[in-house]
C-alpha cells in the first residue's frame, strides 16, 4: 500500500509540473517536526480550483468558493488549498471574501503558529513565516497575529486552541486565556455539530481530564456543558467518595483516560451528571437515588444537543444508566449475571466501573470478579440459549400472546444456570411449570 507521504508528493510534484507552487502545509508539517507520524497531508498551492480539478482524475469541490479541494490519488482524500487571505468574518466562521495570496499572506491568515508551517519537498526545507518552529520546540499554543482577532474570526478556534493543547501535551499561551474568558459566549453562535468534533476530539486525546480543566479554566465548559460545571461543590458520602464532590470524581475517572474510544470517555464524563438533581442529605448519609437512571436521560439529551449519532448515543446511555449495576453483580443469579456481561462492549461498561472505582474508594472486587467470570465464559462453549420457539408453544397447546415471552424468559435462564441442557428437557420444563393442571 502506498503511504500517504508519498501520495501527497506525487500531488505536489503534479501541480509543480505544470507550473504551480505546491508545499505539505499545517498539521503534517508540525507534526513532522516533532517526530510524529501524521495522520493527514494538507497541501497548499498557488494553483487556483479550476486548474487543479483539471490536473487530477478525481477530485470533490467541498469548498471551491475558499479554494479547497479534495484530490483523491491512491484511494485517499487530500485537502488541496489555494493560498488565500480573507476578512469581513461575518458568522463567526465563514470569511466574507477570499482573495488568493502570496504564501506568506496564506500562512499569516492561519489560526495557531504551529498550524502555519510548510515544507518545500523538493528543497527538503521548512518554510516559517510565523515563528511556528520556536513555538514547537516551546511546547506553546499561540495564535498567528492578535488571539482577539483570530477568535472573532472563527469562534471555534477557542475550542480549537484547548484541544491542541491537550492533544499535542502542549502549554497555552497566557496572552490567549483571558480573551477566550472575553469571548466565551460567542460558542453559542456555533454550530452543535462543530462544538460536538472539538469536544470528542478533547475527551480523546492522551490527556481528557486536562482538556476539561482548561475548558472550565478559560470559561468554555459552562457554555457547552452547564451540566458538568453543576457537579461543582456537590457533596459526595466521604466513606465510599475520599476524594471529594461530584466533580473532582469525574475528573479523576478522565485522568484515568488517555486516547478513549469517544464513547467510553463521554459516558466517564457524564456518568454522574445525575447526581446534582438527586443529591439527597438523608438521616444516615448523602444519597443519590436514581442518580443513574435521571443521568442516563440528562445524557441522552446532551448527545442529542450536540448531534450525536444515534449509535453512540445509546451507547453512552447504556453506560450512564448501567454502571452502578456492577456493586451487584456478585450477589447476581447466574442467569442475570451472565445476561449482564452479555451487554453490548461490556469492555466499554468494565473499563468505566474500574475507573469509577479508582476514582473513589479502590475497591475492584467487583471489577475482578466480572473479569473472572467473563474469562470462564469466552472459554466456555455457547450454551444454546433459544431451545425452544413459539412453534414449539404452539405445539404444547398454549394461545400466542404475552406469556410466550414470560415463558422463553424463563427457559433461556434455566440454560443460562445450567439447568436445562437439551430441547427435550426445555419442553419437559415448560410442561412441569406452565400447562394447567
Amino acid at each position: 500500500m502506498v503511504s500517504k507521504e508519498k501520495s501527497a508528493i506525487r500531488i505536489i510534484k503534479t501541480l509543480k509540473k505544470h507550473g504551480h507552487e505546491a508545499f505539505l502545509a499545517g498539521g503534517c508539517v508540525r507534526d513532522r517536526i516533532r517526530g510524529v507520524e501524521p495522520k493527514d497531508y494538507d497541501i497548499a498551492t498557488s494553483a487556483p480550483s479550476e486548474e487543479i480539478q483539471k490536473l487530477f482524475k478525481k477530485t470533490i469541490p467541498v469548498g471551491v468558493q475558499f479554494g479547497v479541494i479534495l484530490v483523491v490519488e491512491d484511494g485517499v482524500a487530500f485537502e488541496v488549498a489555494t493560498f488565500r487571505t480573507e476578512g469581513d468574518y461575518q458568522d463567526g466562521r465563514r470569511p466574507g471574501y477570499v482573495a488568493f495570496a502570496s504564501l506568506e499572506q496564506d500562512a499569516k491568515r492561519r489560526d495557531f503558529t504551529v498550524n502555519g508551517l510548510y515544507y518545500d519537498v523538493e528543497k527538503k526545507k521548512i518554510i516559517d513565516f510565523v515563528d511556528g518552529q520556536r513555538d514547537i520546540s516551546l511546547k506553546l499554543i499561540r495564535t498567528i497575529g492578535e488571539p482577539e482577532k483570530r477568535f472573532l474570526e472563527d469562534h471555534l478556534r477557542m475550542m480549537r486552541a484547548v484541544r491542541f493543547a491537550v492533544q499535542l501535551g502542549f502549554e497555552i499561551d497566557p496572552a490567549i486565556c483571558p480573551v477566550i474568558q472575553k469571548h466565551a459566549k460567542l460558542l453559542s453562535k456555533v454550530s452543535q455539530e462543530r462544538l460536538r468534533d472539538e469536544l470528542v476530539k478533547t475527551l480523546t486525546s492522551p490527556a481528557p481530564g486536562r482538556g476539561i480543566r482548561l475548558l472550565d479554566a478559560c470559561g468554555l465548559l459552562g457554555e457547552i456543558l452547564p451540566e458538568v460545571i453543576a457537579m461543582k461543590g456537590v457533596e459526595q458520602p466521604i466513606e465510599y467518595h475520599p476524594e471529594g464532590d461530584v466533580y473532582t470524581h469525574t475528573l479523576m475517572c478522565l485522568d484515568g483516560l488517555s486516547n478513549a474510544p469517544a464513547e467510553l470517555a463521554v459516558g466517564a464524563l457524564l456518568h454522574d451528571v445525575g447526581k446534582p438533581l438527586t443529591f439527597v442529605r438523608a438521616p444516615d448519609r448523602i444519597r443519590f437515588n436514581n442518580h443513574d437512571k435521571v443521568g442516563a436521560e440528562m445524557a441522552k439529551q446532551i448527545c442529542k444537543r450536540l448531534a450525536f449519532p444515534n449509535s453512540q448515543t445509546d451507547l453512552i446511555y447504556a453506560l450512564v444508566s448501567e454502571h452502578l449495576r456492577f456493586k451487584d453483580a456478585m450477589k447476581m443469579r447466574e442467569s442475570t449475571l451472565r445476561r449482564f456481561l452479555s451487554m453490548e462492549r461490556i469492555d466499554l461498561h468494565m473499563e468505566l466501573h474500574r475507573l469509577d472505582c479508582l476514582a473513589s474508594h479502590a475497591n475492584l472486587d467487583a471489577y475482578q470478579f466480572c473479569a473472572k467470570k467473563l474469562g470462564q465464559i469466552a472459554a466456555e462453549p455457547p450454551k444454546p440459549v433459544k431451545l425452544i420457539g413459539g412453534t414449539d408453544l404452539i405445539a404444547l397447546g398454549f394461545e400466542p400472546g404475552p406469556q410466550f415471552s414470560k415463558i422463553m424468559r424463563a427457559v433461556e435462564d434455566a440454560v443460562l444456570e445450567d439447568a436445562i441442557l437439551s430441547k427435550e428437557e426445555a419442553l419437559e420444563f415448560v410442561k412441569r411449570n406452565y400447562l394447567k393442571k
